[in-house]
């Protein structure tokens, strides 16, 4: 569809508001025009395009499933473009820094570091979301995620940062001389797994152990995790990057590991020119990884039992 084709703003924008708010009336004061206008608006919108996107309920009204799919692509729309006129204009760069990780990752790899980031970007204010969960990254919102996997998430852009694997750890003094080589061995421990996550069946899964709940597994936040594996409370599925150095001292033993090059953690963004502060901190990740030859820095203290 060309923009010629296309229905007029004050429709669009009319029918996004009230997609928005549930409400004629509602509409009318957000756009700053009475409720009348804006069901004049949403009417000569529905007549342009010749499809019913709102039913009449009683004194209010109800989206159709067109006129939903409509406002939220709408919604992304004007999203999008009232993020880049901001930008543009640098209405938001006042606004904090906001970056999304794990909470492992934030205590294993970006915390020891921040500090450098602080005395290099003093003006820049950072707010940080450690949750397993995804975030998402919406104009006025997450600027920077830092995730891990495989690079793929649909309209997002993602650049591999740290690259790493999946391993299986956990202390000599757990396992004792035993000679692990089948992952169904590893029901017989409790194990360790980030809270909000479901890595450790997960990997069971993946390994021919299906449908199988380790025993007393126990969840903690990211930043405990590592802390019980080194203390021998149990086996944990980890990025090897942050045990690296344990690895290879014996203070802790790989079990197991997934050997995919192509998985490691990302720098997430939304597509398209990054505000200052983000552009300054993800330039700042780029030389921290590139720079660093140990990614654990949390690791070169020793052994953690």
């Amino acid at each position: 569809m060309s923009l010629r084709s296309l229905p007029p703003l004050a429709q669009l924008r009319a029918f996004a508001a009230l997609a928005e708010t549930g409400a004629m009336s509602s509409a009318g004061a957000l756009l700053n025009v009475s409720h009348a206008a804006v069901s004049q608006q949403v009417r000569a919108l529905e007549a342009h395009l010749g499809v019913t996107l709102v039913r009449r309920e009683g004194r209010g009204v109800a989206l159709t499933p067109e006129g939903a799919r409509l406002g939220q692509t709408l919604r992304d729309a004007f999203g999008a473009i009232s993020g880049e006129v901001e930008a543009l204009s640098g209405a938001d760069a006042a606004r904090p820094l906001q970056i999304t990780t794990t909470p492992m990752f934030a205590s294993s790899w970006l915390m020891p570091r921040i500090a450098e980031f602080r005395r290099r970007h003093p003006g820049i204010d950072l707010m940080l979301n450690p949750s397993p969960g995804l975030a998402a990254l919406e104009p006025g919102g997450i600027d920077v995620a830092l995730r891990f996997g495989t690079g793929s998430w649909p309209g997002l852009d993602a650049e591999m940062l740290l690259p790493t694997q999946f391993v299986i750890v956990a202390t000599r003094g757990l396992i004792g001389d035993r000679r692990i080589d089948d992952p169904h061995q590893l029901l017989d421990y409790p194990w360790l797994q980030e809270l909000g996550s479901d890595e450790a069946v997960a990997w069971l899964g993946r390994h021919g152990v299906p449908d199988a709940r380790p025993r007393g597994l126990s969840e903690l936040p990211g930043n405990l995790v590592l802390e019980g594996v080194r203390a021998g409370q149990g086996v944990a599925v980890t990025t090897r990057a942050f045990v690296a150095a344990e690895i290879d001292s014996g203070a802790l033993v790989e079990l197991f590991a997934d050997n995919d090059p192509e998985t490691g953690y990302f720098i997430v963004t939304r597509p398209g020119p990054l505000r200052p502060p983000a552009k300054a901190f993800v330039a700042w990740l780029r030389r921290e990884a590139a720079s660093d030859p140990d990614p654990a820095p949390t690791a070169r203290a020793g052994p953690h039992i």
